[in-house]
C-alpha cells in the first residue's frame, strides 16, 4: 500500500470514522403484490384520484403521533392512475401473492452477499405518512441477514436484505397538494444495509462499487432513479448523520472527506447534531430534516407468513449469475480486446457470444457483429438499436458466419449486415457486386495523384456507396500504394 494512503487511513482511524451504506435497488420484474407492469409512464393518466390523510386508532389503541401531526396540515394527495395499474395500487383490493420472480432474484442477491436466509418470514407494514403509499404503509419482507463482502481494507458485514415495494413517484407539490404517479408504486425494491464497518472514504467507495457489481449481475432495473443509495456516517464525539443521494462514484471520496471536516468543526464547537442531509454535486451536503425516530412496523394481516423452502434456495444457488469481474476474466481468456469486452458486458451479449463462438473462431469479429456494427448501422440508417437487433438476430448472424469463405469474406460482414437492415433479402445481401476493385483503385490514383491513403479511401467509399466493404478497399489501397 502507498505511504500516502497509509497515512490518510491512520488519520481516519484517529478521527473514529465509521460508516454504513443503505442501498435501494429496483428489480426488473412486474410489481411485487400484483401482476401489473413496472413500466414508468409519461402520457396522460386515465384517472385522477384525490385523497386526504385521516388519522385513525391503530392496533395499540392510540393514534400515531406522527400521523396526527401530518393530518393537521390538511394536505390533499392527488394520484395519477394508468391502465397499467390496478386496484391494489389504490388500496381498494388486497395484495396478491408475492411475485415469485422477484423473490428468486432477491434470494440470488442474498446468496451473493453471503447472507443467511430466513426459512420463514412475516411480511410487515412500515408506516408511511407522506402520501407516497396509498395504503399509508409500505410492505416489506426481511429475507437475508448476517452476510458480508470482502474489501481491501477488511470484511464488511451485511446487516439485512429486505424485499419491499417501491413508493409512488412524486410529480409536484406545494404547501397544500402533492401529486403522485402510481406507475412506480409496488415495483419490487431490494433494501440492503451494511453494518458500520466502513472506516475510510476509499473503503466506502469500494464497498459501494462491490455491492453495485453484485446487483448488476442480477435482473435489476438500470438507469436514473432505479438505485438509491444513502450513507450513515459519524466520527468520534459526533452523532450519526444520514446522507441521502450518495450514489455518484466520482464524488464519494470528496463527499466523505467534506462531511468528516464538517463534523470535526461541530465536535470542536460542541454542536454535534444527528440529522438527515442531501449529497450535493460539489461534494458538500445540505440539511434536509432531523433524524427520524424508530420505524413503526406491524404485521401485514392480508398475507400469510412466507415460507422460503429449501428447494427455492437450492434453485437460486444453482442459477447464481457471474459477477462482471468474473465475466471480464472469462472474456479476456478468450482473447477479446478491452473495448469489445466492455461493450459485450454493457449490452448483455455474453450468452449470444457463447452461442456464436461455436459457429466461427474469430471472436473479435463476432464481438463486433454483436455490438459495434449494429450501433454504427443504427446511426447510419436512422433506425433504433432495437430495430437493428431485431433484424440482426442470432439466427441471421449464424447464417452470415456460415457464408464466410464461401460467398463472402470477413471484410464483407458489416456490409451484408447493413444491406439486411436496408430490407434486402439474405440472398441479395451476400451477393457481391461485379466490380474490378484493382482497376478502380488504380484509376483514382492516376486521376488524383499524391493524396493520402485516407483521402483515396474516402473517395472510393463515396463512389461505391456501400457496394464494396471498407476493409476490402483499404486492403487494395495498401497493396497498390505499398
Amino acid at each position: 500500500m502507498e505511504k500516502g494512503k497509509v497515512q490518510e487511513e491512520n488519520d481516519y482511524s484517529k478521527s473514529g470514522l465509521k460508516a454504513g451504506l443503505e442501498i435501494h435497488q429496483q428489480l426488473d420484474t412486474s410489481k411485487l403484490f400484483c401482476n401489473c407492469s413496472s413500466l414508468l409512464r409519461q402520457d396522460t393518466p386515465s384517472k385522477i384520484i384525490r385523497r386526504k390523510l385521516n388519522p385513525v386508532v391503530g392496533e395499540t389503541g392510540e393514534i400515531d403521533a406522527a400521523v396526527l401531526h401530518e393530518s393537521k396540515k390538511e394536505k390533499e394527495f392527488v394520484y395519477e392512475f394508468y391502465d397499467s395499474c390496478c386496484l391494489v395500487e389504490l388500496d381498494e383490493e388486497p395484495p396478491h401473492a408475492i411475485n415469485q420472480e422477484a423473490l428468486k432474484i432477491a434470494l440470488q442477491v442474498a446468496l451473493l452477499l453471503n447472507c443467511k436466509i430466513l426459512p420463514a418470514s412475516q411480511i410487515m407494514r412500515k408506516i408511511v405518512i407522506d402520501g407516497s403509499n396509498t395504503s399509508g404503509f409500505q410492505r416489506t419482507l426481511l429475507l437475508g441477514y448476517d452476510g458480508f463482502i470482502e474489501t481491501s481494507e477488511g470484511k464488511v458485514r451485511i446487516g439485512t436484505l429486505a424485499l419491499e415495494e417501491d413508493a409512488a413517484r412524486i410529480i409536484s407539490q406545494d404547501n397544500k397538494t402533492t401529486i403522485y404517479r402510481l406507475d412506480r408504486l409496488g415495483i419490487p425494491l431490494l433494501e440492503i444495509t451494511t453494518e458500520p464497518d466502513l472506516h475510510s472514504p476509499f473503503q466506502i467507495k469500494e464497498a459501494a462499487l462491490k455491492i453495485g457489481e453484485i446487483l448488476r449481475s442480477c435482473k435489476v432495473k438500470r438507469g436514473i432513479g432505479t438505485i438509491r443509495q444513502d450513507l450513515n456516517i459519524s466520527i468520534k464525539g459526533s452523532e450519526r448523520v444520514e446522507i441521502k443521494g450518495f450514489q455518484d462514484p466520482r464524488m464519494m471520496i470528496e463527499t466523505v472527506e467534506k462531511e468528516i471536516a464538517r463534523q470535526k468543526v461541530l465536535v470542536k464547537e460542541k454542536k454535534s447534531i444527528g440529522e438527515v442531509r442531501k449529497a450535493n454535486a460539489d461534494g458538500s451536503t445540505s440539511f434536509l430534516r432531523p433524524m427520524p425516530g424508530a420505524e413503526r412496523m406491524y404485521p401485514e394481516t392480508d398475507l400469510e407468513i412466507l415460507e422460503i423452502k429449501r428447494e427455492m434456495i437450492n434453485n437460486a444457488k444453482e442459477n447464481l449469475p457471474k459477477l462482471r469481474s468474473e465475466l471480464q476474466g472469462y472474456l479476456k481468456e478468450l482473447g477479446l480486446n478491452e473495448e469489445i469486452i466492455n461493450l459485450i458486458l454493457e449490452e448483455e451479449k455474453i450468452e449470444d457470444l457463447k452461442i456464436l463462438k461455436e459457429k466461427y473462431d474469430n471472436l473479435n469479429l463476432i464481438g463486433k457483429m454483436l455490438t459495434i456494427f449494429p450501433k454504427d448501422i443504427s446511426i447510419k440508417k436512422n433506425k433504433s438499436l432495437e430495430e437493428v437487433y431485431e433484424i440482426l438476430n442470432n439466427e441471421i448472424l449464424e447464417k452470415i458466419l456460415r457464408e464466410i469463405d464461401k460467398s463472402i469474406t470477413e471484410q464483407d460482414v458489416r456490409l451484408v449486415m447493413e444491406k439486411l437492415v436496408e430490407g434486402k433479402s439474405f440472398e441479395e445481401a451476400i451477393k457481391k457486386e461485379n466490380i474490378d476493385l484493382e482497376r478502380e483503385v488504380q484509376e483514382i490514383i492516376k486521376e488524383k495523384p499524391n493524396l493520402s491513403i485516407n483521402a483515396y479511401m474516402g473517395l472510393l467509399m463515396a463512389k461505391f456507396k456501400g457496394k464494396v466493404s471498407g476493409g476490402e478497399i483499404m486492403q487494395e489501397l495498401r497493396r497498390i500504394l505499398g
